[in-house]
């Protein structure tokens, strides 16, 4: 089974991946952790609960001292009230912090999980459109202002609401035409916050498109380092660096000029309430409408809604930062791969009938976004324990073969079989596993030498490793090395030549012991004699399984079953080794060219 794969470039493809609908993902892990977040916001509402509270003693302390009441023991009284109530600010903050930014990071975790498993999922159509420096910039400064907004940006936004509307109530419990002056400037904070909302999103978008490239062409510079060195290509790339980053500070600044407004304004509306707060309230109290404690108790309470007037700006800037890359994160978890299993089959089933036959029955392929068709036509009958070789120039459609056969791709229905079964009605993970694929760019990770061997048989004994390095000749060279076969090879096998790297790959696809091994020119980087030692080698291994190897070389093909030309993604003759001599002159010709000592 198999569907179109997405040609449009990177994850941010719609506008609709930033809008709000994108807070669907949260809900697993809101539903999850409701209680730990219930109690961690009842916590907080309990802080400010008694925060408020504090505001009251002090007024009754001011009044008793303006009304002559006062005694030193009631004053020691208040002031015991007070250092209890902190205590118990103390330990609850110490709570709600632990349980909601706690919570965050557990979004965080969960929603980095989510996206490495799903990364792994896709296929090649995918990250032939995505870069790598893209992922990267999802799976961190994306994800963090995510953990952001669930974090800080949620308890500041309850905190604000719960804290205003509180304070609201006990300054209108003391006097509500004076609560109404204080509060009439707000309109314009929550007009100002509404306007620059949405310009936030946009220029936000916009950093983190430009981070994204700037971990890109970070990545490239690092993993083509030893090119750039011999290029002379330092200074340049240092340059276009240089540049990308002006550009990101640019963008960076854009977005401050917005979000940076809302600051200075929330504390200039907080200040002119507080200038209305004393006039009013100052006229208030010495006609006696309020007492000197009611006064001084609603500027505490004026001074409490100072921050969530302030916090209001802020929190709207993180939800729209965590918003817009929670609507990116979800442009790739949207991301569907072209091959999914079918429902039908058990895939244990499935894998113990693959023996090694091969069926093509008029195959062809055309890469997504290209007009020709790379392979046309293609009817090929292998069956198991056949070896059977593949010859032809540069784009005839050599790796492309090995790229379908090995379900890299999507085919049509009724093209390709496996045990003649339809292998869009086998699972992907069967007719892999059955499949030893040794690709023409050899990936060799940033580990052990045994390490990158075992990789596919992580169980494999230390007897088992060298016995396939020897037949893919690099144990010798192996056991030179200071370390042996705990030799790390650095970045993509950075120490070791481009030969050795090939052969490591080699004995890790003979380690795997599978019906099927496909070797896509995975011996251009050794001289003939090695390839030729490399080929009688792995003869043994190829007893009774099916191998099919691809091979500017026609000379180690000699002993192939069948050997098949390629030209312009059409077999345009087939034969073994003698006849294709005598029948085709592209073979003929490069057979001498390989082999004339002049």
């Amino acid at each position: 089974m198999h569907s179109p794969a997405n040609s449009d470039s990177g994850v941010t493809r719609t506008e609709t991946g930033g809008s709000w609908g994108s807070i669907v993902l949260l809900k697993p892990c809101f539903k999850r952790y409701a209680p730990r977040v219930v109690f961690g916001f009842l916590m907080l509402m309990a802080v400010d609960f008694i925060q408020l509270v504090v505001p009251r003693i002090i007024k009754n302390a001011v009044d008793d001292l303006q009304h002559g009441t006062a005694t030193f023991e009631g004053l020691v009284r208040y002031g015991v009230y007070i250092v209890l109530l902190a205590l118990g600010i103390a330990v609850m903050r110490l709570l709600w912090r632990n349980l909601l930014l706690g919570f965050s990071r557990l979004v965080e975790m969960h929603l980095r999980n989510r996206m490495f498993a799903h990364i792994l999922t896709l296929d090649r159509s995918f990250y032939q459109r995505v870069t790598a420096g893209e992922i990267m910039a999802l799976a961190t400064n994306d994800l963090s202002s995510v953990q952001l907004a669930c974090g800080m940006g949620l308890v500041a936004f309850v905190d604000a609401v719960f804290m205003g509307f509180a304070a609201i109530a006990f300054m209108a419990y003391i006097n509500p035409m004076l609560t109404t002056v204080a509060i009439l400037p707000m309109p314009i904070l929550a007009l100002l916050t509404r306007l620059l909302a949405s310009r936030v999103h946009t220029r936000f978008k916009k950093v983190q498109e430009q981070f994204s490239s700037i971990t890109e062409f970070a990545r490239s510079a690092f993993t083509s380092i030893r090119l750039l060195k011999a290029y002379n290509q330092e200074e340049v790339q240092t340059d276009r660096f240089n540049a990308m980053g002006e550009t990101y500070v640019r963008n960076n600044l854009k977005l401050a000029y917005i979000y940076g407004t809302l600051f200075p304004i929330s504390g200039l509306i907080g200040n002119v309430s507080m200038l209305l707060i004393l006039y009013f309230g100052g006229k208030m109290t010495i006609s006696g409408i309020i007492t000197a404690g009611d006064f001084v108790a609603f500027i505490s309470y004026l001074f409490l809604m100072t921050w969530p007037m302030m916090a209001m700006g802020w929190v709207a800037d993180l939800f729209q930062r965590g918003v817009t890359s929670l609507g990116r994160i979800n442009a790739l978890l949207e991301e569907k791969p072209a091959l999914w299993d079918p429902p039908a089959l058990p895939e244990a089933a499935a894998a113990s009938t693959l023996k090694g036959n091969i069926l093509l029955r008029n195959l062809s392929f055309t890469y997504p976004g290209q007009r020709g068709a790379t392979l046309r036509n293609i009817h090929l009958d292998i069956r198991a324990g056949q070896f059977i070789g593949v010859v032809g120039r540069t784009g005839a459609g050599k790796s492309t073969l090995c790229h379908l056969i090995g379900r890299l791709f999507p085919v049509d229905d009724g093209v390709l079989f496996f045990e003649g079964t339809d292998a869009n009605e086998l699972p992907l993970s069967a007719v892999r596993e059955a499949i030893a694929y040794i690709p023409q760019d050899v990936v060799l990770f940033s580990d052990t030498i045994a390490f990158n061997i075992s990789l596919g048989k992580p169980e494999a004994s230390r007897e088992d490793i060298e016995k396939v390095a020897k037949a893919a000749a690099i144990h010798d060279e192996i056991s030179a090395m200071p370390d042996g076969y705990e030799t790390r090879i650095g970045e993509r096998g950075v120490k070791l030549s481009g030969g050795q790297r090939q052969r490591i790959a080699i004995a890790r696809a003979l380690l795997l012991d599978r019906p099927i091994l496909m070797i896509d020119d995975a011996l251009s980087a050794v001289d003939m004699e090695t390839e030729h030692t490399i080929i009688r080698s792995i003869a043994g291994y190829l007893k009774d399984r099916t191998c099919i190897a691809v091979s500017h070389r026609v000379a180690p093909l000699a002993d192939a079953r069948e050997i098949l030309v390629l030209e312009g993604g059409r077999i345009v003759a087939r034969g073994n080794h003698e006849e294709l001599l005598r029948r085709s002159r592209f073979y003929a010709t490069i057979f001498r060219q390989q082999t004339d000592p002049k």
